[in-house]
Parts: C-alpha cells; sequence; structure tokens
C-alpha cells in the first residue's frame, strides 16, 4: 500500500471537490437550482456511462433495480438536492462544515440498520459531533438560517447512499452506479424546475462554470477511488476532512465570507468527533485482528 500517494489523492479530491462547490455556488447565483441539477447529472451520467462502457461494463441490468441500489439512488438524489440548494442559499463555508457530519450519521446508520456493533465511546462522539451540527445551525437562535437545514438534507441523504452502497452487489461496479445515479439527477432537476421556474439560456461565462463544475466532480471522484485503492482506508480516510479547509478558505477569498465563532466552534466539533470515531475503529480492527 502506498499510503502517502493515497493522502496526496484524497486531499486533491478534496480540493477539487471543493472548487466543484464554488462554481455550483457562482453558477446558482443565476442559474435555478434545478437546471443546475439537470445539467450535472446528464455530464456526470454521460461521462461515467462512457468509462463503463470503454471498460466492457454494461449500463443496464436488473440488479439496478435491486432494493439497495433503489435505496443509493434515493440518498444519491436527496443528498445532492439539499447540498446544492444549501451551497446555493447559505455560505459555502457553512454548507461544507455540516456535511462534514456524514461520517457520524454514516456509522450511526450502519448501527441502527446494519448491525453494526458500536460500543459507547462511538456513541458519545456521534452525540457529540451531533451537537457541533446543532451549534452551527443554531435552531431557535437569532443566528438560525432555515436555509441551512438544506445542508442537513444534504448529510443524511448522503449518508444513505454511502450506507446503501454496502449492500449493493459487488456485481455491480462503481462506475455503473455513479452514471445510474447521476442519470438519476435528471428528472429530478427537471421536476424542481417544473415546480420553482424554467431554465435561463447559458452565456459564455454560465457554461463555464457548469463545465468546470463537471470537469473537477469528476476528477475528484476519481481521485478519491484512486486513494482508496491505492492507500489504507484508515490512514486515508480522515484526509477527508480538508475539504473543509478548501472550502473555509474559497468562502473568504471568493465570496467574503466570514464565519463566526460558533461555525468555526462547530465544525471543529464534528471533525474531533469524526476523526475520534475513525480512530477508535481503526483501533478495534486491530484488536480483532490479534485474536
Amino acid at each position: 500500500m502506498d499510503n502517502m500517494r493515497g493522502i496526496a489523492l484524497m486531499v486533491a479530491a478534496m480540493a477539487a471537490f471543493a472548487l466543484e462547490d464554488m462554481f455550483v455556488k457562482s453558477a446558482a447565483a443565476t442559474l435555478p437550482v434545478g437546471q443546475i441539477l439537470a445539467m450535472l447529472g446528464a455530464g456526470g451520467a454521460v461521462i461515467f456511462g462512457v468509462m463503463a462502457l470503454a471498460r466492457g461494463q454494461r449500463l443496464w441490468s436488473r440488479v439496478l433495480l435491486t432494493r439497495p441500489v433503489l435505496l443509493r439512488n434515493l440518498g444519491e438524489v436527496s443528498g445532492t438536492l439539499g447540498f446544492v440548494y444549501a451551497i446555493a442559499l447559505t455560505p459555502l463555508s457553512t454548507a461544507s462544515a455540516i456535511l462534514q457530519a456524514t461520517p457520524l450519521v454514516v456509522t450511526l446508520g450502519a448501527a441502527l440498520f446494519m448491525g453494526a456493533q458500536v460500543g459507547w465511546r462511538r456513541w458519545v462522539a456521534i452525540l457529540v459531533g451531533l451537537c457541533g451540527v446543532l451549534l452551527i445551525i443554531r435552531p431557535g437562535l437569532e443566528g438560525f438560517q432555515p436555509a441551512s437545514l438544506f445542508a442537513v438534507l444534504g448529510v443524511f441523504g448522503l449518508a444513505l447512499r454511502d450506507l446503501a452502497t454496502r449492500a449493493t452487489p459487488r456485481s455491480v461496479s462503481s462506475l455503473q452506479l455513479s452514471a445510474y445515479g447521476f442519470g438519476m439527477l435528471v428528472p429530478l432537476g427537471l421536476l424542481v424546475m417544473a415546480v420553482e421556474r424554467g431554465p435561463v439560456a447559458l452565456d459564455a461565462p454560465l457554461a463555464g462554470l457548469m463545465a468546470g463544475a463537471l470537469v473537477l466532480g469528476v476528477a475528484g471522484y476519481y481521485a478519491i477511488v484512486e486513494a482508496m485503492r491505492v492507500g489504507e482506508v484508515a490512514v486515508v480516510t480522515p484526509f477527508r476532512y480538508t475539504r473543509l479547509v478548501f472550502a473555509l478558505g474559497i468562502g473568504v477569498v471568493v465570496f467574503g465570507e466570514r464565519p463566526d465563532a460558533a461555525t468555526l466552534c462547530g465544525a471543529a466539533i464534528i471533525i474531533g468527533s469524526g476523526l475520534y470515531t475513525l480512530w477508535r475503529e481503526r483501533a478495534l480492527s486491530k484488536a480483532r485482528a490479534r485474536r
């Protein structure tokens, strides 16, 4: 295993995703969210579909109608819908900070629905991390932004996607899942446009923003898959949190955001809880291996 290369790829993936968010937020100032979803979905489906075909993989199979795959697609569309709305309507730093709770929710879901053994220490870490989310959102207080709840929807949707991926048959490749998941964003985007407002004609700058978001999203996906393959999962995974560092920098430099102390403190609590959960899982895995 090449952990240094894996870490470098993971950090590169998080930088790509943060830059993708920057392009999406910039485009959302003009384009309706539904159009953004439909365009990203169509572009991603085509790219991953072509990649799957190039490797001799079929784009359609009855396995794609199994419960885990359908649940994964539900998580994909709800998570992407929530996070894109959060990026469009709230500061990038706030949305990204809340998103860091996804690994904690994945652990919670694995314990509640998949029979995973979670000790009291990790239960405490999950609860502390969720308190960090509440600190950022501040429900019922003066600084509460209702739109930040879209980021919470994004967290639970993406957690559902990750949990369902674990239960997906191994006969379905990552490229097939990605093409199918992105494709589901197209009807979702069209539905959102039908409810809110119709499409906006693209000029060169808007087309450039959407192209940049698509390219960076695909590059980030490729980098994260490679990172998990070449490095040890327990070593590489904690570097997912570098996404928040990139997002905070972009928010300050590009969008003029000034995260307050509560947001920064909440983000620190979420990251600390997540890192402890990962460390605890690694320690338990080593203990089981020695038995």
